[in-house]
């Protein structure tokens, strides 16, 4: 044993072993694809409340699983140990939107690309799926179901109610009737015509009607 293996580091071995150019590439990469998946996110999102913080955890998402995938594939050893740490995270945090989960594993993926070192499928898979995002989730349709619930009071308001509907919507299927001592209560399943909602207030002009309300499927009340 002579003076310079005293002071041999395994550690110091890592460091001068590593690139710092590949860190820095995969780094700003990773940064670039983290910034289009959050443009993405707050362009196509439509959900009832935006939170910004969960757009920027996305982009941050991605820059962490970067540095893991660096790490690991640097270290065959250190990726075992890296598997058992990550074992024991538990996330708790729900997720509101379904639409979020998507954005989460796209994160997570386009992380694991770049630090693996596959930069261009990084690059034109997450272009690819911005662009699915954009066409498909920002897509408007005018064909939406809505909850109608008419109470009326007798038979005579329930059929005249029945024919108002007929004649006022593109589509209707009855999805549940309620017969009380306080009169009928029809729950039915309507698709709009030129998306009017006009209708609802004659339903509620009709005699015996004691309340109309018209809900979308997302909970927002239109009438």
């Amino acid at each position: 044993m002579n003076f310079n293996d005293i002071f041999k580091s395994n550690f110091i071995e890592k460091v001068s072993s590593f690139s710092p150019l590949d860190m820095v590439i995969a780094l700003a990469v990773s940064f670039a694809l983290g910034l289009f998946i959050f443009y993405v996110y707050k362009k196509t999102f439509n959900g009832v409340m935006y939170s910004a913080s969960f757009g920027v955890s996305l982009l941050a998402m991605t820059l962490i699983t970067t540095l893991i995938i660096l790490a690991v594939t640097s270290n065959v050893i250190l990726s075992l140990g890296m598997v058992g740490a990550l074992s024991i995270v538990r996330f708790r945090s729900a997720i509101k939107e379904p639409m979020d989960i998507a954005f989460l594993f796209w994160s997570i993926s386009a992380g694991i690309v770049t630090g693996a070192g596959l930069i261009p499928l990084g690059v034109f898979g997450s272009l690819f799926i911005g662009v699915v995002m954009v066409l498909f989730v920002n897509k408007k349709t005018t064909d939406n179901p809505y909850i109608l619930v008419v109470n009326c009071t007798d038979e005579k308001a329930e059929k005249l109610v029945n024919s108002a509907i007929s004649d006022n919507v593109k589509k209707h299927m009855i999805k549940s009737k309620a017969v009380t001592t306080s009169g009928i209560e029809l729950t039915v399943e309507v698709r709009l015509k030129d998306s009017t909602t006009e209708f609802v207030n004659r339903i509620s002009d009709i005699g015996g009607v004691t309340n109309t309300v018209l809900v979308s499927y997302n909970g927002e009340y239109m009438s």
